[in-house]
């Protein structure tokens, strides 16, 4: 496999490693940790209800689901890094980019508080960062 194509592979992976465990995550978060939340929002489409769920959704909730997302960027950058076989972070770079636009589109469809939002910016890139860092060296890593 060439080069480009097994970096392009990486990241593809990464993102779906990332997304099932952000998944898996907010799940739980649903049906464990908040289940009358989950139970609220089951099959609301409603613009507006989902606009009052997401207002008075606990703090907790929302943490979780953050804690979720720097899980799934720090699992995503790992193996993205891991499959591109490369002393470089630029894989992980792109899919911390893929997801902080995945983490934007979320936000635009659920509407979160302003806090919520500066931490979207906040969480993925060093997440994603810190799992391509965790990859075992083969040499120096360069950070191109």
């Amino acid at each position: 496999m060439s080069g480009v194509f097994r970096s392009i592979f990486a990241v593809v992976a990464g993102f779906i490693a990332a997304s099932a465990i952000m998944m898996i995550v907010e799940c739980v978060n649903g049906q464990i940790l908040y289940p009358e939340l989950g139970k609220s929002a089951a099959g609301v489409t409603d613009i507006q209800k989902i606009k009052e769920i997401m207002a008075s959704a606990p703090i907790g909730a929302l943490v979780v689901v953050l804690f979720g997302w720097g899980l799934g960027s720090l699992a995503g950058g790992f193996l993205a890094t891991l499959i591109s076989r490369k002393q470089s972070v630029r894989p992980a770079l792109v899919l911390a980019g893929l997801l902080t636009l995945a983490g934007i589109a979320n936000n635009l469809m659920l509407p979160p508080p302003i806090w919520f939002w500066l931490a979207t910016f906040v969480v993925f890139l060093p997440a994603t960062y810190l799992g391509a860092r965790l990859v075992p060296k083969k040499g120096p890593i360069q950070e191109t």
